[in-house]
């Protein structure tokens, strides 16, 4: 008898002991306020159950509410990195998270767990808004490993889409002060959605997918999207979120802010609302200063060199003209590079310009100096028709020649002295060349310019016009 009570009693804590882990076992420790508790555990059975439950029936070609209420979407965009920036195809890359949120009442389920998140098999069985990115000229999605989107449900019908995308999206690029200028390159997106004509379906069903552009209105395949009266795009409070820039490759230009708008496109067929994120950029000049502005400057200053050098040096100061200006050629085709075909002057183009246009005066200085100074007849030939001309003339003091500039009759003194021109030159002309003269400044409207003193009005006139453009030019560009 006694027996038979103790093996009741050990089958009935066997039973109560087997009890107790079936229950534990359906229950997991969640901390609530730092105590530690018992709650209900969620197999993934009962996950496959809601999905199944939800996608059963669901239309994914029709979006949430059609013909109630327009579906309003939130959107978000973080900011990986942006470049580099293309000048020469005016565009720029730009890596981002892209996050869509919207409400779907299709979507609400009562389960324990709040929120599910999926992977990308589920993106294909919903409804996904077809937003598109306007100003994109090549978009790619990231793909590696697997396809690097993620869909989120909450059981209040909540959805958010986030997936990852590098576009190349257009930047016109006003390039009026390059490279000192600065630039906000957009990107637009809105909805988008290829629209047939019964008439053409089944002919046009193969490229629908295709058509990048549309066409016309009548009976032909258009690209129309979502009016504002169905779709409402929206930013969310944090709307647009930017990486560590250490990591951008922009190279050329410096991050300066962000900015996003939202507008109203107004067409035929309808409004539409088009959400924009400008990114401010400013060029960085340290790349053209060192490749452009510091060896136009040198190049200009070297030409200068010959202002010293004797003008009987006629092959030393030949060849470091020549020199000077195929070297300002050869730097203004190499800045013009890095730049698109602009019919218009930059600011760049202008500096380049104007080094030229000094190294060329340089050259041509001498070339005048030269011209002058070199195919003159011997002074004893020059004295002895100054002799057979003029009865009575006094011999001129040999010395230096001299520019006269005059537009009267030749000038006549009562005194002994007397000009004689050279190769037969009148007197009375524009121009006249004299071995001598009383004093280079004006006398009764004429003036005489000695011709030997040109360098030294070029090292005074060279560097200080040149100086002057340079303040001008600089003051202008990056302060006005």
């Amino acid at each position: 008898m006694c027996l038979s009570i103790t093996v009741f009693v050990l089958l009935l804590y066997s039973a109560a002991i087997g009890n107790s882990k079936q229950e534990e076992e359906d229950y997991e420790d969640v901390p609530i306020n730092k105590t530690w508790v018992l709650s209900p555990k969620v197999y993934e059975s009962d996950v496959t159950l809601i999905l199944n439950k939800l996608l059963q029936g669901y239309d994914n070609k029709l979006r949430p509410d059609i013909g109630v209420r327009p579906t309003v979407i939130e959107t978000a965009v973080y900011v990986n990195s942006i470049g580099p920036v293309d000048p020469i195809n005016m565009e720029y890359t730009i890596d981002i998270f892209f996050a869509q949120t919207w409400y779907d009442s299709r979507l609400k389920f009562n389960s324990s767990m709040k929120l599910l998140m999926l992977n990308s098999n589920m993106v294909g069985k919903i409804w996904i808004p077809d937003t598109f990115f306007r100003n994109s000229r090549k978009s790619d999605a990231h793909w590696i490993t697997t396809p690097n989107r993620l869909l989120r449900l909450w059981s209040n019908g909540r959805v958010m889409y986030t997936l990852r995308l590098t576009i190349n999206a257009e930047c016109y690029l006003k390039l009026h002060n390059f490279p000192m200028d600065e630039h906000s390159c957009p990107l637009e997106f809105s909805s988008c959605r290829l629209a047939t004509s019964t008439k053409l379906m089944l002919k046009y069903k193969a490229l629908l997918l295709s058509l990048p552009t549309s066409e016309s209105r009548d009976g032909n395949i258009t690209n129309d999207g979502y009016p504002k009266n169905e779709i409402m795009y929206r930013w969310q409070r944090r709307a647009v979120e930017v990486a560590d820039q250490r990591y951008w490759r922009l190279y050329q230009f410096a991050f300066v802010g962000l900015r996003n708008t939202s507008d109203v496109a107004h067409t035929q067929s309808g409004e539409y609302v088009i959400m924009t994120i400008f990114f401010d950029l400013s060029r960085r000049m340290g790349y053209f200063t060192i490749q452009t502005y510091i060896p136009c400057s040198m190049i200009v200053v070297l030409s200068w060199v010959s202002f010293w050098i004797n003008k009987d040096a006629v092959p030393a100061r030949t060849s470091l003209g020549i020199t000077t200006v195929l070297t300002m050629t050869t730097l203004s085709t190499i800045s013009r590079k890095s730049l698109p075909k602009v019919s218009y002057v930059t600011a760049m183009d202008l500096f380049v310009s104007v080094c030229f246009i000094f190294t060329f005066a340089a050259l041509m200085e001498y070339g005048t100096l030269h011209y002058f100074t070199s195919n003159r007849q011997t002074k004893k030939a020059k004295a002895n028709n100054a002799q057979n001309k003029v009865p009575g003339m006094m011999n001129i003091r040999p010395g230096t020649s001299l520019l006269q500039i005059n537009n009267i009759a030749p000038y006549h003194e009562e005194d002994d002295y007397a000009y004689e021109c050279l190769d037969g030159k009148d007197c009375a002309s524009f121009f006249c060349c004299f071995d001598d003269c009383r004093s280079g400044a004006w006398r009764e409207n004429r003036m005489h310019v000695r011709v030997s003193k040109i360098d030294s009005y070029s090292r005074i006139f060279f560097p200080t016009a040149f100086g002057l453009f340079n303040v001008v030019y600089w003051i202008g560009y990056l302060y006005l």
